[in-house]
């Protein structure tokens, strides 16, 4: 794959923000099912994914030569990905997988059993085995590239797989639903309240359910607060009659999701929305339309 140059952004430039959305288009869906495989959630996969293109622009201003885009990203996401699982599950995890040499690790490329594998299934695995696996045998970097974003050695990586191959291949795994967040009856009747009204092009409607207090992320476009985000509908409005979205309600890893099918007879969904309630009013809108390689990837359950 050729590398796409930096040697064009410079933060100081007014559209460099722009080129560099641009230049990492391609590889962001990618540096996605790396890291949703490492946090076991589509949701924090994409938190991480924003977390490591925060990073890499905010370090082109320190940079004096331009590296190779695709591992040097992934080489911000797996630190990245290994600060998010210190903070969120309190495990004690080494960026470097120094261990000894057992078995060793072919070239193949991405392994198809595990490419449509369930994310639990790579939960199963301590953290730097399941670097190596979704590197290697998910993605088809090669032992050199693996090791390179991994931060140690071939012969290490090489160990890394063999312990991880055999853990998968050792027996058959139960693969467990994610249990499920509980949901209040409450929440859960907002849910489908906010389908309805979706549904019934009732923007109005869904206007009222914002406060001033409310937020809304519309991921990786912008974000807004208030008033603001009640123009989030005004741009609905629009689309939904277009483009023939349907909404309704599901759980994607154990949380309850607004699902939006596009059109309204797909039989899988486009994207997804989460929404947060405070008092009967939205405290966050989260509108995942402007990444849908979320919903390629994620395991949806209708409600």
């Amino acid at each position: 794959m050729t590398e796409a140059p930096l040697k064009l952004l410079t933060p100081a430039d007014v559209d460099a923000h722009q080129r560099f959305v641009d230049l990492v288009t391609e590889v962001r869906p990618e540096l996605f099912r790396y890291c949703a495989r490492m946090t076991g959630s589509v949701f924090n996969g994409e938190d991480v994914v924003q977390e490591t293109l925060t990073k890499a622009y905010d370090a082109l201003v320190t940079l004096t030569e331009h590296p190779p885009l695709r591992p040097w990203l992934f080489r911000i996401a797996h630190n990245a990905a290994m600060d998010f699982l210190k903070r969120y599950e309190h495990k004690h995890v080494e960026l470097v997988a120094e261990v000894p040499d057992v078995g060793e690790a072919d070239e193949g490329g991405p392994d198809p059993s595990l490419v449509e594998a369930a994310l639990v299934r790579f939960g199963e695995l301590p953290v730097l085995q399941r670097s190596a696996l979704v590197l290697k045998d998910v993605l088809g970097h090669s032992l050199a590239e693996t090791a390179a974003t991994m931060g140690t050695s071939v012969s290490a990586v090489k160990s890394a797989l063999a312990r991880a191959r055999a853990s998968l291949t050792g027996g058959p795994s139960p693969q467990p639903a994610r249990p499920a967040r509980q949901v209040s009856i409450e929440e859960l009747e907002g849910l489908r309240r906010y389908a309805e009204l979706f549904n019934n092009r009732d923007w109005d409607a869904l206007r009222t359910l914002i406060s001033e207090q409310s937020r809304l992320d519309l991921v990786s476009r912008a974000q807004r607060r208030g008033a603001s985000a009640a123009e989030y509908y005004s741009r609905y409005a629009v689309v939904a009659p277009q483009e023939d979205l349907h909404a309704e309600v599901g759980s994607v890893d154990g949380v309850a999701v607004i699902a939006v099918f596009r059109p309204a007879a797909s039989k899988a969904p486009s994207y997804f929305v989460l929404l947060e309630w405070d008092g009967g009013k939205l405290a966050l809108i989260r509108d995942f339309r402007h990444v849908p390689y979320i919903a390629e990837g994620a395991r949806y359950t209708p409600a």
